[in-house]
This record gives C-alpha cells, structure tokens and sequence, in this order.
C-alpha cells in the first residue's frame, strides 16, 4: 500500500506495540477467558489485564533473552487459543524470535514436516503434546528443545546462536504461518512485523460500519490463532485500540449467544460455516440480547445473509483476504451499498490495485469471471503482503509473476467496481475454514496397503462447505460387504497422522482414476466425478469417524 495511506507505525515491532498499549491501558483487560473456554482448557477464567500481560511478557523475555534466543530464530507454538499463546509470542517477538503457529490437531506427518521445513529452534507447547513433538524432531534428526508454557527455571539454549545482521524492525520475521498449497506441501509464509502492524492499523482505520472504538471494544473470535484472521487482525486492532480480545477454544453453536453476552462482545468474527448453524437454531426473543456491532469474516450463505442480519440486528460484513496478501491485499464490503446475499465483498480501495484476467492472463471486462490479481498500489507492490515462501522462492516468482499476486479465486466485478466471489480455481478442499491440500491427503492415503491410487477432492456439505472425499482404487476387489470396514481402516490411517478434518469424509472405491496421457490427474473431471459418488453404493460415509480430539 502507498506511504501516504500507510505510514510507517510508530513502533518497529508487535512487541513495542503491545508494550505502548499496556502502559497506557494497563488498567483495560486484554484478554477475557470465559468459564467455558477455561472448562475446555483447564484454565482459570477471568480477565487479564494490559498491564499484569506485561509484566509476564517481559518476565518471559528476559528468560528467552538470557537462554541465548534472538534474531535468526524460530519457536514454534503449541498453545491453542490461551492466554500463553500471547504471552510467549510477544516475549519471543520482542527478542527478534518468529513465532511458527502449530494447529493443535496436527499429526505425526505433519508435524515432522513444520519442525524440519521450519528449521525451529524450540517448541512451547501443551503438556499432552511433548511426546509428540520430541518424537517428530527424533524422526527426521532435528535438534529440537520442547518446553511447556509454564516451564519453570532456566529455559533450555538454543542448538545455535542468533543470528547476527539480519533485518530487523519492521522487516523483521515475526511468524512462519503456514499455508495449504495446491501442488504440495503446505508453505511456510514469512510474515514480517509490518504485515502484523499493518493488519491492525489498515482495521483500525476502516471506520463505516467497522468503526472501532478505541480502548472500549471487546471482539470475540471463535479462530484459531495459527490462522492469520485471529492472529494479525483480531488481536492486533485490539492491541491496537487497546481493546479487548477474547478468545474461544472453539466455535460452540449452541452456546455461542450465551458467550457472546457473557463477554459482553462488541465485535465478533465469523466464518461461513457460522451462520447456518446459528439460524438452525430456534427463533427466541433473546436473539437480540447483546452489545454486537458487527461481525466480520467471509463466505456467509448468499441466501441467509439477510435473514441473519434480520434476526440477530447486526451486518455480517464480507472480507476478502489471504494469509500472503495480509491487509496488503484486503477488501471488504464495509460501507453500504453492500448487495447483502450476492457473494458481494465489496469495491478495492484505492490503495490497491486489482485485475480480473481468463486462463490466458488476457483482462476481463464486468460481469465476466477471471482470476484475482492484486497488488498494492505505489512504488512498492509488496507492501503488506507476506514477503515470501520460506525455501521455495521458485513458488514465491510464480505466485507474484508479471509483477501481480495471483490468488487463485475466481471472481467477477460489475459496471460500478463490486466484487464477487465465485469459486476457488486452486485445488484446495475448504472445510469450516480449514484449507485441505488435496495432495497432502492423498500422500498419506497412498501409504495404506490396499490403496493402489488415490484422488482426493472437494464435495458439497450444507454445514462444512465442503468435505473431503477420497477415490481409492484399491489393489485387489473389495466385496461390497467389506467396503465399510475398510473404509473405516482407511480413514483411521489418515486420523493418525494428520488433523481429522483433513481425512476423508467420504471413501469411494472405483475401477479407475480420470488421468491425462502422461498419468496425472485430471482435476476438473475428478470434480465432476466426485460430485455424483455420493449416496452410491461404492461409497461410505466416513462422516461419522471424523472427530476433533478431546
């Protein structure tokens, strides 16, 4: 984004931003657990405020500083949606450390590949999960220090010292978020603390209908923080404005009203899975017992947009944005007219750019569909956005080439400039707001001792979006009798080493894959095909099997 729009912040560091706001909000809570999140956790519940966060940051700070942790290094964390997940990660950030966000039901694959990929140093993570990433670091031979958030005494040094001469400040790596690819596997983004700062000062500014109101609003997110919505834009415009952040374990629809009044929310995110479930519910008289202004989040239903907003008394307002593009590439329908129920996200500002193109790359006029281009306006494009994929600049040039970031979202524009989602080119399943590569889950499928191959794709789920199913053919025939078995034993294998939303939730067996001449396989025909497996009796519902871990 240009300067004039955004200047430089005043701090060179989410450390230093949270340290100004604690000073002069110490009072002010900056974090509120509530009695049911703190159940989930084994946590005590209440508020923490500003000023008591400090004093544990920089306590942790000067243990990680006196270990020997400083630029150059990457942590990874472990903690879910509590309390010590802040607490280290800007402790850790003030030191010049990058934080690598570790989604709490990662497996056994997944996280040997985080720990090597990321080359990190230590590992802070829940006391259940020790084992396990000890065990990932011993599996592929990284040097690799596991703590826990309350680890007492000296903390354990780092397998090599920091790392002189690196760029520091704003530029400065602050995470390694990482993202599900299309071609493999997923990519680490390097996420500076300009993109952080930026997240929080581009939602601070926004006004309209998402006008924060500083060191008074209190904003919900049901988000995990290993993704960039609750990591870069909740917290950081409430560390920002001196707000308060309160972060549930997960979304519960059934009482997610009650948490909303407990916690006395102002804000809440959302993701399109939300909705449906909440209008499921019984109408009540309660339906507008609260203090929300606003949500914000994206992809609600197009046909219970408006039938919410009726209901609940609040706009839903849709955004559009990607962990690489940050606040560097964000749109949103935040002033009106909005074209609530249209898929509408609203018009670019003016500092970006945007441009809608076919398969050949040749623009596209309005009312037709194209690839989403963006880039930030002004002498520097990149501004905002993630500064590359760690280790893979080859996919880093691809993505960013003839000078745009290609999304990989199809969208149109009409006559006035609106935009509208369309669909996702990219051949990511999107379930409840996870991303799904298909070729991560397909890796592991391959490695079942009946599965000769395997393709993995998206199919319509009314609650999910989209769910996960599997094309096995598999090395020897398989009597319907015994499909449902071996479906299960199929789908237990995946569980076991990768997060369960990622398994199938569906297992079709078939005589043949869609290929092309040279074996590959033919996405857009397995799309097609996918659609119609099930409710066929060469498929199972693994549905049922797919549940988060207690």
């Amino acid at each position: 984004m240009t300067a004039a729009v955004f200047p430089d912040p005043p701090h060179s560091t989410v450390h230093d931003a949270f340290v100004a706001t604690a000073r002069t909000h110490a009072e002010r809570p900056f974090l509120r657990i509530l009695p049911e999140t703190a159940g989930h956790y084994g946590i005590p519940a209440g508020d923490l405020r500003y000023g008591d966060a400090l004093d544990a940051v920089l306590a942790l700070r000067a243990r990680y500083a006196a270990a020997g942790y400083g630029p150059g290094h990457r942590a990874g964390l472990l903690l879910e949606n509590r309390p010590a997940f802040f607490l280290h990660w800007l402790a850790l950030n003030g030191l010049g450390v990058s934080v690598v966000p570790i989604g709490a039901e990662l497996r056994s694959a997944e996280l040997q590949y985080l720990v090597g990929h990321s080359e990190m140093s230590l590992a802070v993570v829940l006391p259940h999960r020790v084992a396990d990433l000890a065990a990932a670091a011993n599996a592929i031979g990284a040097t690799l220090a596991v703590i826990t958030a309350d680890h007492e005494g000296a903390m354990p040094s780092p397998a090599h010292p920091s790392v002189t001469g690196l760029a520091g400040g704003l530029e400065a790596e602050c995470a390694l978020m990482y993202t599900s690819g299309t071609t493999g596997r997923p990519k680490g983004c390097v996420l500076t603390n300009r993109y952080y700062l930026q997240a929080g000062a581009w939602y601070l500014g926004l006004g309209g209908l998402c006008a924060i109101r500083s060191a008074e609003d209190v904003l919900v997110t049901p988000l995990p923080m290993h993704h960039m919505n609750a990591m870069a834009f909740s917290t950081m415009v409430m560390v920002m404005s001196g707000g308060c952040v309160v972060p549930l374990d997960r979304f519960h629809p059934r009482s997610w009203w009650a948490s909303v009044r407990e916690a006395r929310a102002t804000v809440v995110h959302y993701l399109g899975v939300m909705p449906p479930m909440l209008m499921g519910a019984e109408a009540s008289a309660a339906d507008r017992e609260h203090r929300v202004r606003f949500g914000f989040g994206a992809g609600v239903d197009r046909k219970l947009h408006a039938a919410f907003e009726a209901r609940f008394g609040f706009p839903l307002v849709e955004a559009w944005a990607m962990t690489e593009t940050g606040a560097g590439g964000v749109v949103i329908a935040h002033e009106e007219p909005r074209h609530v129920g249209t898929a509408c996200f609203g018009r670019a500002p003016a500092e970006l750019e945007v441009l809608l193109v076919d398969d050949e790359g040749t623009p596209v006029g309005a009312d037709t569909n194209g690839e989403l281009l963006v880039r930030a306006s002004g002498p520097d494009p990149r501004r905002g956005f993630f500064r590359e994929y760690l280790k893979d600049a080859e996919a880093t040039a691809e993505a960013w080439r003839d000078g745009w970031f290609h999304t990989g979202d199809v969208v149109r524009s009409d006559a006035q400039g609106y935009l509208y989602f369309v669909d996702r080119k990219k051949n990511v399943i999107r379930r409840s707001g996870e991303n799904i590569a298909a070729v991560e889950v397909e890796s592991v499928l391959r490695q079942h001792p009946v599965v000769a191959q395997v393709a993995v794709a998206a199919v319509p789920d009314p609650v999910r979006g989209d769910e996960v199913l599997a094309c096995v053919v598999p090395n020897a025939i398989v009597a319907a009798e015994c499909r449902e078995a071996l479906a299960a034993d199929i789908v237990q294998h995946c569980l076991s080493q990768l997060a369960y939303f990622k398994a199938p939730g569906y297992v079709a067996f078939v005589e043949a894959l869609p290929l092309t001449a040279s074996q590959k396989i033919q996405r857009g025909e397995l799309k097609q095909l996918a659609a119609t497996l099930p409710g066929t009796p060469c498929t199972v519902d693994t549905r049922a099997l797919k549940r988060r871990p207690a």
